[in-house]
């Protein structure tokens, strides 16, 4: 029976993915924890730990036990983790080989090895959707390079900038994510192997040999120390889904706020009844941002729980352990959510560049000020510049006119300049700086 939004029928594919549940599901977590178990017998049998019949053995017949759910269950319930019930499973069904089974090592060791293994595959899918919402962002920061629109700063309008400017910031976040993740990689993505203390004392002179062959049948890298209660790999890959998650709810809350009536600037893409309200037919809500914005404040929960479980006491936690089990899956799969939303959202935008250009004009070139201020300092000096276009600008706002009006019949603007180039300057696309450069630069740089 389905208790929370990521697993309700309802609402787990608004929240989460199929593919990042799958990844964190009993299903898998079991198989990880048999190949953690056969890696382990698989080291052993190399390096004559144990009879190399035995291993072959092990190799080739514990990924077919099934498993009595039920039973493991009880077995959990009771001891207080799952290794114990499944060890015995497999050494009942692996007949004379079983008794090899778990050789040397401590449940801490199958589950963190277990979970790292989730980890790689769940950064897996977090790689493939971060590249997908790059492309689309790039396509954006392109596509609308040179479009002005207002810049916002306190949500009052500003300056000119442009809607390509404003994707490539969303874009330059994106790609240090990318960065991140790879740099993340070699400090995540390491085997867990140390006995009842970490010292590997059960496995006498072989322990090192042993993880060494244990970390290369996984794939995974080989520690020089246990980490049982050094949890800051884990801990920083949460943190990582919590930027995330924060710069696409960032994403998101823009988008939200572009979509109201009074600006409606951009839109997410049009599907029948998307975002429509049960008693206000003209509604077109923004679903996708107000998600990215929910789920990015609940992973900075769990990214404060992690943190909160590094606290950990002498060589084998007493609590702090399990708060991974709830943090570390929840954060993974609303980031998933988070990541589907957005690349849906972005891939689908619908940007319209004629409201932007009417509200740049609301203001009647107030949005340019500065810029008229820069242009008359040359020949006014740069205090009395701006000493005269603020009292334009106040007069402008009582007469309800234009910042170019108010100025085109003030004698001393006439003496500076002349109405031509007084238009040009009062022209919020003529004061875009280096949008597009900086655009250009974001783009040249992203990774393909």
């Amino acid at each position: 029976m389905a208790s929370t939004v990521l697993d309700s029928d309802i609402f787990k594919d608004v929240f989460g993915t199929a593919e990042m549940r799958a990844v964190f599901s009993d299903d898998f977590t079991l198989k990880a924890y048999v190949r953690a178990e056969v890696a382990l017998a698989v080291a052993q049998g190399r390096v004559g730990v144990i009879p190399a019949q035995a291993a072959a053995s092990i190799a080739t017949k514990a990924g077919e036990v099934a498993l009595d759910r039920e039973q493991l269950k009880r077995d959990a319930e009771n001891v207080g983790y799952p290794i114990v019930g499944l060890v015995k499973q497999l050494s009942a069904r692996l007949g004379e080989a079983g008794r090899y089974v778990h050789w040397g090592a401590t449940t801490q060791d199958i589950m963190d090895t277990a979970v790292v293994l989730q980890v790689r595959e769940a950064l897996d899918l977090i790689e493939r959707d971060l590249a997908a919402i790059s492309k689309a962002l790039a396509g954006l920061a392109q596509r609308y390079r040179d479009t002005p629109m207002a810049g916002r700063t306190h949500l009052q309008q500003a300056l000119p900038i442009t809607f390509g400017q404003k994707a490539a910031i969303w874009l330059s976040m994106t790609e240090r994510h990318r960065e991140r993740l790879h740099q993340l990689r070699p400090r995540v993505l390491v085997a867990q192997l140390g006995g009842a203390a970490g010292t590997l004392a059960s496995l006498g002179e072989k322990g090192l040999e042993v993880r060494r062959a244990y970390a290369e049948e996984l794939g995974l890298a080989e520690p020089d120390i246990t980490w049982h209660v050094a949890r800051d790999g884990l801990v920083e890959t949460v943190q990582f889904l919590g930027l995330i998650t924060g710069s696409l709810g960032k994403i998101g809350f823009d988008v939200m706020l572009l979509m109201a009536t009074e600006i409606g600037e951009v839109f997410e893409p049009f599907a029948s009844h998307r975002g429509a309200s049960s008693t206000m037919p003209q509604k077109r809500n923004p679903i996708s941002s107000e998600l990215l914005v929910a789920n990015a404040k609940a992973v900075r929960q769990q990214a404060g729980l992690m943190l909160d479980a590094m606290v950990q006491d002498f060589e084998r936690a007493s609590g702090p352990w399990h708060i991974e089990w709830i943090a570390l899956p929840e954060s993974f799969i609303l980031a998933a959510g988070a990541l589907a939303q957005a690349k849906a959202m972005l891939e689908g935008l619908e940007v319209d560049p004629a409201r932007m250009r009417l509200n740049l004009e609301a203001t009647g070139g107030l949005i340019v000020a500065e810029a008229v201020m820069m242009g008359f300092a040359p020949h006014l000096g740069r205090q009395q510049a701006h000493d005269l276009v603020y009292e334009a600008c106040r007069e402008a706002l009582a007469k309800k006119t234009t910042l170019f009006e108010v100025l085109d019949k003030r004698p001393a603007v006439k003496q500076a300049i002349d109405s031509v180039a007084l238009r040009r300057l009062c022209d919020p696309a003529n004061y875009l700086g280096a949008a597009a450069a900086m655009t250009d630069r974001v783009l040249a740089k992203r990774e393909t």
